[in-house]
């Protein structure tokens, strides 16, 4: 199925409205698609066409937006590059590519190249063509949470079905100013980009996440709705964060969310909408509904998108289906194993457990680290905690808590025993309490990387 090019169709219908704010200037979706057009006939230049994979290595911003949307519009597939990875890693993703893009592309097409763009536009999906919805658009990497990352290919119709889901659950309002302070180069911020150009409205985008700066940007009305992780979300709390004006939601999600940082979301009047996604899943899987949001400042798991299925298996994997889903992960079976674990309450809405591949087996008994993670997370001297598997002689495994204490906090691993052994199983408290003083080491999108423990 062919549908009107995403750009084209927000500058045609809005060309003086923002389309991207970032701290050094800002783009309508006239000046966006102009200097797309411009990009997309340069990339034409150097080789590109329909179905050529083109490495964009560019930090957040004017630039990555113009590189990604040039893609689109010249029928290229993007493959984002995170520029903080290793300088091997870098090489190792652009190296599956044909062109790479470590420069801005020029602003202004030439006349060789502009006459070039529109002769080749009807047959190989040059500027203004229209989007093939089974046509792959990105190629993403997984952030590498249990294991290497691996390339994940999402088409122009998973990113579609992706932003009508988030729309139906969340809304879509004219006036929306989505910020992106997550790495562009993953697919909760290159969604945001993605997703603001489908309706037409602006996206917000900070080259990294710094707490005071998203603080600032919020108590000053100028972002309708942010995605973050929990880590984040804390950190904006901890920077004072009370009650930002035009704020919607705070789409909060990349892991598990601890009830102790939700009650203190709601009392600085900050809503929260939890989601669970994947990047085989072109980001939002569930999500919590903006209605109930509003009705509970600390609303729990949402059902899953609109058009999107979801099922627990026997063991308890989440598997999930529908139009958003990569073709290629998919199943024999038609579902997507997220080797994720959850379960559906009776109402349809999704919880989040743990991973699979992280599952604890101390004494023949299952153990979920998220689960002990939420129990000790409520300790008002914990920052940050992570839960581990340890070689024990007697258990197979043991459960080692290894947590950062809140600065100026005393280390307390006693009360973080006894409020474990009052919330969970015996089998499931931890065996020892270790203190870490640096920061528990996370992906670029803010995911704790426990097997680095």
């Amino acid at each position: 199925m062919l549908v009107e090019a995403w750009l084209a169709r927000a500058a045609a219908a809005r060309p003086e409205h923002v389309a991207l704010h970032t701290s050094s200037a800002s783009w309508t979706y006239a000046e966006l698609h102009a200097a797309a057009r411009a990009g997309a006939a340069e990339l034409l230049e150097r080789g590109a066409g329909r179905g050529v994979p083109i490495a964009i290595a560019l930090p957040p911003g004017l630039a990555f937006a113009q590189a990604l949307h040039a893609c689109m519009l010249a029928g290229a597939v993007a493959v984002p590059v995170d520029v903080r990875l290793p300088a091997a890693a870098r090489a190792k993703i652009a190296s599956r590519t044909e062109l790479v893009v470590d420069e801005p592309l020029r602003a202004r097409a030439s006349a060789r190249g502009d006459a070039r763009a529109h002769s080749e536009g009807a047959e190989s999906g040059g500027p203004d063509a229209s989007h093939d919805l089974d046509a792959p658009a990105a190629v993403i990497h997984t952030s590498g949470t249990s294991a290497e990352p691996k390339a994940v290919t999402l088409t122009y119709g998973n990113f579609l079905w992706s932003a009508l889901g988030s729309a139906v659950a969340l809304g879509a309002p004219r006036d929306e100013r989505w910020l992106c302070a997550l790495p562009v180069a993953h697919v909760g911020g290159l969604s945001i980009l993605i997703r603001s150009a489908i309706y037409a409205t602006t996206a917000v985008v900070h080259e990294r996440f710094d707490a005071d700066r998203v603080a600032d940007a919020l108590r000053a009305g100028g972002v309708t709705i942010a995605s973050l992780v929990a880590t984040t979300l804390a950190r904006l709390l901890d920077a004072g964060l009370e009650r930002p004006p035009r704020l919607r939601c705070a789409l909060t999600g990349g892991g598990p969310v601890p009830s102790e940082l939700l009650e203190r979301a709601s009392s600085a009047g900050v809503p929260v909408s939890i989601t669970y996604g994947l990047t085989e899943a072109a980001s939002q899987v569930s999500t919590t509904p903006l209605a109930e949001v509003r009705e509970d400042a600390g609303a729990g798991p949402g059902p899953p998108l609109f058009c999107t299925r979801v099922q627990i298996a026997a063991d308890g994997e989440i598997l999930v289906a529908g139009p958003t889903v990569a073709p290629g992960a998919l199943a024999q079976d038609g579902w997507l194993h997220t080797r994720d674990v959850g379960e559906l309450d009776g109402d349809g809405r999704l919880r989040v457990t743990g991973r699979r591949s992280e599952v604890i087996i101390s004494g023949g008994q299952n153990v979920s680290p998220a689960k002990v993670e939420a129990a000790i997370e409520v300790h008002p001297a914990v920052r940050e905690v992570a839960v581990v598997a340890r070689a024990d002689a007697e258990w197979g495994e043991s459960v080692s808590a290894i947590v950062v204490w809140r600065e100026g906090a005393e280390p307390d691993a006693a009360g973080v025993l006894e409020l474990c052994a009052r919330a969970l199983a015996p089998y499931e408290v931890p065996k020892r309490v270790v203190s870490r003083a640096e920061p528990l080491p996370r992906t670029a999108s803010g995911k704790l990387l426990r097997r680095e423990l």
